[in-house]
């Protein structure tokens, strides 16, 4: 209830409001934009700018999902945007050459193995795998919601994370970390 009223004031350009939901998601989602470009500065920038978004076409939210999850994926979306615009490569697969692949549901790492040697291999990634894998694992979104956030089809979205999964794998298995099948 707290939270739709306060939407709502925001909706009305209520500037306590906006700074009420601006003070209870700023940590979370400076967290989320920092996996993505990794430099404190930048994802200040990129918050920032997401704030702005989301305050300016607040008027879109439905309430269809909540708002951290509304407000979550605009900060994706911006991180996104500022590699992209850093030059950083993402390189379109062809559609047109990829296999159907079967889903790797059996994936498990050594519980020797620590989150931060995790998130160090995924930043090892080629940038089409780590921001899928990224958004899988860590921020725990599905392949339909991966799909639209990166404007790829849910097939790319899984073959991408299979293979991300692969070269993780791979990355850590080389590090001694294991990983079990």
């Amino acid at each position: 209830m707290f939270q739709s009223n306060v939407v709502e004031k925001c909706k009305a350009n209520d500037r306590s409001a906006q700074l009420q939901l601006y003070r209870k998601y700023c940590d979370g989602m400076y967290i989320v934009a920092i996996r993505f470009v990794k430099n404190s500065d930048d994802a200040e920038d990129v918050l920032q700018e997401a704030f702005i978004k989301a305050f300016q076409k607040i008027h879109q939210f439905k309430g269809d999902v909540t708002f951290g999850a509304w407000l979550k994926r605009i900060v994706i979306n911006k991180s996104i945007d500022f590699l992209k615009s850093k030059k950083e490569k993402v390189v379109p697969l062809d559609e047109g050459y990829m296999q159907v692949v079967e889903p790797d549901d059996n994936w498990n790492v050594s519980t020797t193995i620590s989150i931060e040697h995790v998130r160090c291999a995924i930043n090892e990634l080629q940038s089409k795998y780590k921001y899928v894998v990224l958004m899988y694992l860590l921020e725990g979104y599905d392949h339909q919601e991966i799909a639209q956030v990166l404007n790829i089809s849910e097939s790319a979205c899984r073959t991408r994370l299979l293979r991300g999964k692969g070269q993780l794998k791979e990355l850590l298995k080389r590090r001694n970390y294991g990983t079990g099948s």
